[in-house]
């Protein structure tokens, strides 16, 4: 409701005789209410503005989380059950009616039941609210088709899925560099062993032998 309120440049005012902060979206557009009592007894100031200023339940849409749809998760209908919400209920109580629309905007569930009541209340976790706050974007993208009552083409456009984000390109890896073979150096061969000198013979050796 806020960033709806901040796009159009709408500040959401206290108005105690609603309980709530209330703005205008222009003079004769819609009106932003946003409770400001507990979330179970939320049905006073719906019931309140819209006896002022004779809205039909028909013409009413109440934003709120839905557990029963994963994080991200964003849908539109009208009429229905309130699953145990207990700000639905307290609106369906206070306005006679189930048939005014809803905004469902998915958070998760905790797994088991016991632990819902403090899961709702706390805060989500880096990713879930990432998921949420992108589903928070794309209703307001809806936003101009259900302020002029095409309620069809807001739902068909919101449930469409979006398009998947392209995967990153990997980076090119490095083709390896070839490992240098080790340089085979050849065995030095042994140095031949130098041989002792001939002993040369003379003329006289040869004739009459060696000396004794």
């Amino acid at each position: 409701m806020e960033r709806l309120a901040l796009q159009h440049g709408v500040s959401l005012r206290k108005d105690g005789k609603f309980q709530a902060l209330v703005g205008r979206l222009g003079q004769s557009g819609p009106w932003l209410m946003l409770p400001q009592s507990f979330m179970n007894a939320s049905g006073r100031p719906v019931q309140m503005l819209a006896g002022f200023f004779k809205i039909p339940a028909a013409e009413i849409l109440v934003v709120h989380d839905e557990i029963e749809f994963p994080a991200g998760a964003a849908r539109l209908k009208q009429g229905g059950g309130i699953a145990g919400h207990n700000g639905l209920r307290d609106i369906s109580q206070r306005i006679a009616t189930h048939d005014y629309w809803r905004l469902r905007l998915g958070v998760g569930h905790p797994g088991a039941k016991g632990a819902v009541a403090d899961y709702v209340l706390g805060k989500p976790v880096q990713e879930e609210r990432e998921a949420i706050d992108e589903a928070i974007g794309r209703a307001l993208e809806v936003m101009p088709q259900i302020t002029a009552g095409d309620m069809q083409a807001a739902m068909l456009k919101l449930h469409t899925d979006p398009k998947p984000k392209p995967a990153p390109k990997a980076e090119p890896k490095p083709e390896p560099k070839p490992i240098p073979k080790a340089e085979v150096k050849p065995e030095p061969k042994p140095e031949p062993k130098p041989q002792p000198p001939e002993e040369k013979k003379g003329l006289f050796s040869s004739l009459f032998g060696k000396k004794k």
